[in-house]
């Protein structure tokens, strides 16, 4: 990863990423109720990358020349923001009114990268799992694998539901 370490700092906010996915959605919901057990703030993340991402979709060719000014990657970055707002919104709701204080953060980046980076000075990092097919209940997905891997704080990492519960 860097060659700085970041800090651990046990009264520091709760930290989750979250591209928006079910299993993002689990880890925010988790994450939510430790900030309130904590008496902590809510960090959220969310990194994006255009050509990791939208690169699948678009040809580079084109990508390149929308990409000139900028505001591509604003409008990923802005709309990444109101997602993770309407979804902490509505888990705030669904935990009674959550009086948590939250940050959201929407970086460029690799996940992972992004993750340990903006859990500076934190006291857990909460990321969800995302396995795939048989062996989607083995597995952690591959940021998982990788913030599990580097983190410098205690990291929770939420599993997918078990089917029939």
């Amino acid at each position: 990863m860097g060659d700085t370490v970041p800090s651990y700092n046990p009264t520091g906010p709760v930290v989750v990423g979250s591209d928006g996915s079910p299993h993002a959605r689990r880890a925010m919901l988790f994450a939510l109720r430790e900030a309130q057990l904590r008496q902590t703030s809510l960090r959220v993340v969310c990194a994006y990358d255009l050509f990791s991402t939208a690169g699948r979709y678009l040809d580079y060719r084109y990508m390149a020349l929308m990409e000139t000014d900028g505001t591509l990657y604003e409008q990923l970055r802005d709309t990444a923001m109101q997602g993770m707002a309407d979804m902490v919104e509505e888990l705030g709701q669904k935990l009674g009114g959550s009086n948590v204080e939250v940050k959201i953060l929407a970086e460029q980046g690799r996940p992972a990268e992004v993750l340990l980076a903006a859990s500076d000075g934190a006291c857990l990092l909460v990321v969800g799992s995302r396995g795939a097919g048989i062996w989607g209940r083995l597995a952690l997905g591959s940021t998982s694998t990788e913030v599990v891997h580097h983190a410098h704080l205690p990291v929770t990492v939420v599993p997918p539901p078990v089917p029939g519960t």
